[in-house]
């Protein structure tokens, strides 16, 4: 390997010569500035004080944001217990909802099982055009809405409804076994209450934009 110094760009010379800033070349060409790696962690090291110093006088600290606690709490709860069922019955999270939904209440609409699931009707639309697909769901017209369809369960789908629900009901067992059972109760009615407030809230929001295109 031969060295190439900045200040002499026309001279090929010794690493010597050149001294630990040079620019290596290999018998391809290939330039690689020395000690790039190393300067890169130094820099790193240097600023990591720096930055947690700023991230303590931060007026909003993310990992202590409560509504960002309850999405990382809900994606990594999702994440487990898709691995109850995802390679059993080959179905994701919108199809588990829509399933289980069924399982519970029996004949349904597109429409209230979104309501009752918080998915969107798109959402709810491929979930149930693959478990259609997979025999799980049947689909029964309205003939008072035609284009409104009743959804329900079919001997296939009641069955695997039912064989998973046990699975299901371990997990969250063993989702909250680390809590003590007053602190459970506790965790319960916190839920149901902050629950019931973000949708008084989304209610107030659409109350507000809806006033404010009044406005326009």
């Amino acid at each position: 390997m031969v060295f190439l110094c900045s200040a002499h760009r026309s001279h090929v010379l010794t690493h010597a010569q050149c001294g630990p800033a040079a620019v290596a070349w290999t018998p391809k060409f290939v330039h690689v500035r020395a000690m790039t790696g190393q300067n890169a962690m130094r820099s790193d090291i240097r600023h990591k004080p720096i930055a947690a110093a700023v991230g303590e006088q931060a007026p909003l600290k993310l990992e202590q944001f409560l509504p960002y606690q309850l999405n990382v709490v809900a994606t990594l709860v999702s994440q487990a217990l898709s691995r109850v069922y995802a390679r059993r019955y080959r179905i994701g999270i919108p199809e588990w909802r829509v399933l289980v939904t069924l399982g519970q209440f029996g004949v349904m609409t597109g429409k209230a099982i979104g309501a009752h699931t918080h998915m969107h009707k798109t959402k709810v639309s491929r979930s149930v055009a693959l478990l259609e697909k997979r025999k799980l769901i049947a689909r029964r017209i309205n003939r008072v809405d035609m284009h409104e369809s009743f959804l329900s369960l079919t001997a296939a789908g009641r069955a695997t409804y039912e064989e998973l629900a046990p699975d299901a009901l371990d997990f969250a067992r063993r989702l909250t076994d680390i809590l003590t059972p007053n602190d459970r109760e506790a965790f319960h009615r916190a839920l149901q209450q902050i629950t019931a407030r973000s949708a008084e809230l989304v209610a107030e929001a659409i109350k507000q934009d809806a006033a404010g295109m009044g406005e326009m």
